[in-house]
């Protein structure tokens, strides 16, 4: 029958065939951008660690000169490390609330996938009402 019109179990199968493979690569396309973003996600948090560790050391020893010379402005040591401190104590919530602001609005949704897996249903409708 080349050439010729499809029986109707024929056109079920190829229509079987094509939603299979669409679905496959569908679920292929997913688990790629899964550990991509997974991926990014690790090595990002792995940076931060490394910068914290560092900044953590700097911190100390920019925080220490610092009481040092302010003890010798204001004449009082523990002066000095209460104003430091307050200081850094409200830096320290500033950084946090922003941090969880950005953390909150971060998403490890795969964007590609979704907006194909969309574009695939809206075609399988158009060919199922045709």
């Amino acid at each position: 029958m080349a050439g010729g019109p499809q029986s109707i179990q024929g056109l079920f199968g190829d229509a079987l065939r094509e939603t299979t493979d669409l679905a496959q690569k569908e679920f292929a396309l997913f688990r790629t951008e899964m550990n991509q973003n997974i991926r990014s996600l690790f090595v990002g948090l792995a940076m931060i660690v490394g910068a914290a560790v560092f900044a953590i050391a700097a911190l100390i020893l920019f925080t220490k000169s610092l009481v040092d010379w302010l003890a010798t402005v204001v004449h009082s040591e523990a002066l000095a490390a209460l104003i430091v401190g307050g200081v850094m104590a409200a830096v320290a919530i500033g950084l946090g609330l922003y941090g969880r602001h950005m953390m909150s609005s971060f998403s490890i949704t795969p964007q590609r996938t979704v907006r194909s897996i969309k574009r695939d249903a809206e075609v399988l409708s158009e060919r199922s009402a045709a």
